[in-house]
């Protein structure tokens, strides 16, 4: 039986994988409500490709996905949370406004190169203003791992991958040895 590396499953799940060059371009943002047709349709296009890529792999610890991953180059991202109740987080043209100074470092994986893994430092509560449809802005505040997913995805839309943000001499890891250590993000209450 060939075995078919996590990378390629995405890349035949129409994910952009790494070296492309929209994942290195800062996204475009919208004009709302103007663009508010083309927001929704790459929405839409957001949620087909996590259902998609959903039946394929489960993901414990919530998933995002973001435009350019899905080669739009567009401000739009969408979080689905860990808890299996709660509803997507549709983020357009997002911007983080405040962040704490409270950091931790958790493993992070990104689909776009997902046969690795990497130790991310990332602030533990951050505020990120939205516009919406009608083009009114929107301020969320997320803490610890909806934080983190929030936050890789609008990496994503700065044109940053979550190797940009790893401390210096440190790696990512292969998945293979990732799945052994067993471990879920953890965060002390």
């Amino acid at each position: 039986m060939i075995q078919v590396r996590p990378s390629e499953q995405m890349r035949d799940l129409g994910v952009v994988q790494e070296g492309a060059p929209i994942l290195a371009d800062p996204a475009r943002p919208f004009d709302l409500p103007a663009e508010r047709e083309a927001a929704e349709q790459v929405v839409e296009k957001l949620f087909t490709a996590m259902d998609r890529i959903g039946q394929v792999h489960p993901f414990a610890k919530g998933m995002g996905i973001a435009a350019p991953q899905i080669g739009i180059g567009r401000t739009a991202a969408i979080v689905q949370p860990a808890d299996p109740g709660a509803p997507a987080i549709v983020l357009l043209n997002p911007t983080i406004t405040d962040r704490s100074d409270e950091t931790d470092e958790q493993y992070e994986g990104c689909l776009s190169f997902f046969d690795v893994r990497g130790m991310v430092p990332r602030p533990l509560r951050i505020t990120v203003q939205t516009t919406t449809l009608d083009g009114q802005l929107a301020a969320t505040a997320y803490e610890r791992g909806l934080a983190r997913l929030v936050h890789h995805e609008i990496d994503h839309l700065d044109g940053l991958l979550y190797t940009a943000r790893m401390r210096s001499g440190i790696d990512p890891i292969p998945v293979e040895q990732y799945r052994q250590t067993g471990q879920a993000w953890g965060y002390e209450q």
